[in-house]
């Protein structure tokens, strides 16, 4: 006997993924319905109406699939929940993540309470490349529970979480950018490109005449430059690392990340920004790329954000916990071990130092396939050059009882 028809509400951004997605979901003989979500302003884009395109892209493929089509608008949520935390963030010099951000508090919080509340869908779909530990039958089966509004979930309610896996296509693999959503919403969403690689899904789009979402280029949607309308530059001094020599000027340290270039004049070689100090507005430089002033080895969090709500059982039990670590989502998983703190931060101790650690990314833990979830980095370790520094100074014999160096 036919069951009853699901209803699957599917996040459309006019690119290929969430298309593809509509498209495998119909397949699988679902009810969709497609909504694309506008979170920025176009009239604030200098020109550039992407948004506007988007959504007739999006409207065009619903229109191909026979789907009915929604557009929303969380252009005020995404302001004050995302933007202003962005330019909060670049202010104390920090580098924040904009798509971390926007999953956690627009798709997985706003729009999933739209498809769920609103629309009355039994489940929501994105074109993420990831999976959970959910056959798509058990997403249906799960009660829409409102979160609870005491701080201890009843103890007698004991529900297995779900857990969030990588993709099939590890090079495309984004859950990164799923690290900060709710165990609520994870249970009640779908990935339908969990099994697929990027070409396959290119090859399905073509096959279904998605010309127009094929030729697209996929972009960041926030641009630096874009921040800076609204951030009062702080112009300081270029500093050598090495002997503290001023090399040049700069137009504000919140447009300089970590690692980057600088840009000084007459110098022959790169210089690359290693430090900065918000208090002075000096910036700190170093003459390589993998000078080691850009290298540390530890981390301490904010809270941390476990996708299964509770830390993995290990780590309570035993304090300590071997997984992996990555802070930006081109780069290899790292072999580190996890202390919790009380607070429910954790520090993390990497294998080997790694390059251009910076405050305000998130630290996203894995373990073997699982995504455990992240946390904001908030302090950094020393730098191997601090330590090299301060290992000279105890090689070299006391003069009378002045300190090696101070702390």
């Amino acid at each position: 006997v036919m069951g009853v028809l699901r209803h699957v509400v599917c996040a459309m951004s006019g690119g290929v993924d969430s298309s593809v997605s509509a498209l495998l979901l119909k397949r699988m003989g679902y009810h969709v319905t497609g909504v694309f979500m506008k979170n920025w302003d176009s009239q604030d884009e200098r020109g550039v109406c992407s948004s506007e395109r988007d959504c007739e892209d999006a409207y065009k493929v619903c229109k191909m699939l026979d789907m009915p089509f929604h557009q929303v608008t969380y252009v005020k949520e995404y302001w004050h929940e995302v933007f202003s935390n962005l330019l909060r963030e670049y202010e104390q010099g920090r580098t924040p993540n904009p798509d971390i951000m926007c999953n956690k508090h627009i798709k997985f919080k706003h729009f999933y309470h739209y498809a769920l509340n609103t629309l009355g869908a039994d489940a929501m779909a994105t074109g993420h490349y990831a999976r959970t530990s959910q056959e798509d039958e058990e997403v249906f089966q799960q009660k829409h529970v409102p979160p609870p509004r005491t701080l201890f979930r009843d103890r007698f309610e004991i529900r297995k979480p779900v857990r969030l896996y990588q993709g099939a296509d590890r090079f495309k693999d984004q859950t990164f950018f799923l690290s900060q959503i709710s165990q609520d919403a994870l249970r009640h969403t779908i990935f339908p490109l969990a099994g697929l690689t990027k070409d396959f899904v290119k090859k399905i789009a073509a096959e279904a005449g998605f010309q127009h979402v094929l030729k697209k280029k996929e972009y960041y949607f926030i641009s630096v430059s874009n921040l800076l309308q609204y951030i009062e530059p702080k112009p300081g001094n270029l500093v050598s690392i090495e002997d503290g020599k001023i090399m040049g000027q700069h137009q504000g340290w919140f447009t300089l990340t970590l690692g980057q270039r600088a840009r000084i004049g007459g110098q022959v070689d790169p210089w690359f920004v290693v430090d900065k100090d918000i208090t002075t507005g000096d910036v700190f430089v170093g003459p390589t790329t993998n000078h080691p002033a850009l290298f540390r080895d530890t981390l301490q969090t904010d809270r941390f954000h476990w996708i299964a709500e509770d830390p993995p059982v290990e780590l309570v039990r035993t304090q300590m916990m071997e997984c992996h670590f990555c802070f930006n989502n081109r780069m290899p998983l790292t072999p580190c071990t996890v202390t919790l703190n009380l607070d429910g931060s954790v520090w993390v101790m990497l294998k080997e130092p790694i390059r251009a650690l910076t405050p305000g990314q998130f630290a996203v833990l894995y373990k073997g396939d699982e995504c455990l979830g992240s946390g904001k980095i908030v302090h950094l370790g020393p730098t191997i050059f601090t330590l090299q520094k301060g290992q000279n100074c105890m090689s070299r014999p006391p003069k009378d009882t002045e300190p090696a160096f101070a702390v």
